[in-house]
């Protein structure tokens, strides 16, 4: 069976709009300021973790058809751990809250009276946000539909807006780089891709994509995959060109605005010099959409998990308890929610990385049965102590060892780890047979 065109531009369009989110508007400006002349390499690195691992992550969860199934490939007792970790953090732990803060904080809040009372305009604000993100994950069938058709479009009209007004209109001007992105601009870019989550996302919505693509009609397995790659692609696309809009206008303000704490500053910066007070409409509705579709995509498919391992516990009330505990979680505070979210993700992000590298290769490694332990164990002990580092939590003599690791003082301490590792599994291999 095939797909009809229109079909396949709607679930890319869901799939970009799953993908786009808080982090997706904030980061890529907020790196095109602090690269300033070293953009370019700085978001070849961002694209990597922020484009092309979440796609293959969405075709590496379908093909193995879901998380959980993916990391059993380690062990039953890794699978379960890294499954329910994967959906917390990313959903109302972390994900889901931050949808809902992100555009309050940073596209609202900053246009209030002074005197206004915050944390009342936040709870309406999110309250708001959060029935309207139930209402549609209530009907997960129908989201192919206002995704597709409604949210994503409205969406990418504004954006591009905002870029042609900028080129047109915008006050430009190109800073040399910050310190961080003069040494190594690409790996340095690598790593802010963390903070977007797209591909911890990724993991997540695979299962969601190829159930929906089976809801239109396809039954064979290859029929998914083929269609699965395809919207993979062409939602990468999507995404590779917002993003390169989106850092092309923090680059070019970099000499023009001072560097403030996140991308978001930089966008209201460039809405107010662009269309003054309106402009905080244009601002507050791209953030508001950017990370309702989200928010919805990551509801439903938390909710699905959840169903499924908690069999006397419907859909339904799963989704009703995700919102109301992502509601009273996001009315903490942006910065609350900020403060953790990288030790979390740096611990974590590796461990999905080589989750995915891995599926990719399954065919050729599947009769290794040394490979996928211990290359994600190695992986996850070292990305643990990393984080751990960062939070100043001293672990003694392994706080030494760590450090000794290559490339340990730009996060990438684990990369070394792992390919010991891949090498012990292939000579043990050899060994056993």
């Amino acid at each position: 069976m095939k797909l009809e065109k229109k079909q396949l531009v709607l679930i890319s369009f869901m799939l970009f709009s799953l993908f786009f989110g808080a982090g997706n508007l904030i980061f890529p400006p907020f790196l095109g300021q602090n690269a300033g002349n070293q953009t370019p390499m700085a978001t070849l690195g961002f694209v990597i973790t922020a484009v092309i691992l979440p796609v293959l992550g969405v075709i590496v969860v379908a093909k193995a058809d879901g998380l959980d199934k993916l990391a059993s490939r380690v062990g039953n007792g890794f699978a379960l751990v890294f499954t329910i970790l994967i959906y917390l953090s990313i959903g109302p732990g972390l994900g889901i809250p931050r949808a809902a803060s992100v555009p309050f904080e940073m596209a609202v809040a900053p246009y209030l009276p002074e005197s206004a009372n915050l944390k009342l305009f936040m709870f309406a604000y999110s309250l708001a946000f959060f029935v309207i993100a139930a209402w549609l994950a209530l009907t997960p069938n129908k989201l192919l539909q206002r995704i597709g058709h409604y949210l994503t479009p409205s969406l990418l009209t504004l954006i591009v807006f905002l870029f042609i007004n900028f080129i047109f209109s915008g006050a430009k001007g190109v800073a040399n780089a910050q310190i961080d992105y003069t040494t190594s601009p690409i790996l340095k870019g690598f790593c802010e891709g963390y903070q977007t989550m797209d591909t911890i996302a990724a993991l997540n919505f695979g299962l969601v994509i190829a159930t929906t693509l089976r809801g239109m009609g396809l039954k064979e397995d290859k029929d998914v995959m083929k269609y699965t790659k395809l919207a993979g692609l062409f939602a990468g696309t999507i995404l590779t060109l917002v993003y390169v809009m989106l850092t092309y206008m923090g680059m070019f303000t970099s000499d023009v605005y001072p560097i403030q704490a996140n991308g978001a500053w930089t966008l209201r910066c460039i809405v107010y010099q662009l269309f003054a007070g309106p402009g905080a409409i244009l601002l507050a509705t791209i953030f508001t959409l950017a990370c309702l579709t989200t928010c919805v995509g990551l509801i439903t498919s938390i909710s699905q998990y959840f169903s499924g391992l908690l069999k006397n516990v419907s859909y339904k009330t799963l989704v009703f308890i995700i919102t109301g505990f992502s509601f009273v979680v996001c009315n903490q505070g942006l910065n609350t929610i900020l403060s953790v979210s990288m030790p979390i993700l740096t611990a974590i992000y590796p461990v999905a990385i080589v989750l995915i590298v891995l599926g990719l290769a399954h065919e050729y490694i599947k009769d290794n049965r040394f490979i996928y332990p211990l290359t994600i164990w190695a992986t996850g002990i070292v990305s643990v102590f990393s984080a751990l580092d960062g939070l100043k939590i001293s672990m003694g003599p392994i706080n030494s060892i760590c450090k000794a690791l290559p490339l340990y003082d730009l996060s990438f301490g684990w990369v070394s780890v792992t390919l010991v590792m891949l090498a012990l599994s292939l000579v043990l291999d050899k060994i056993k047979k």
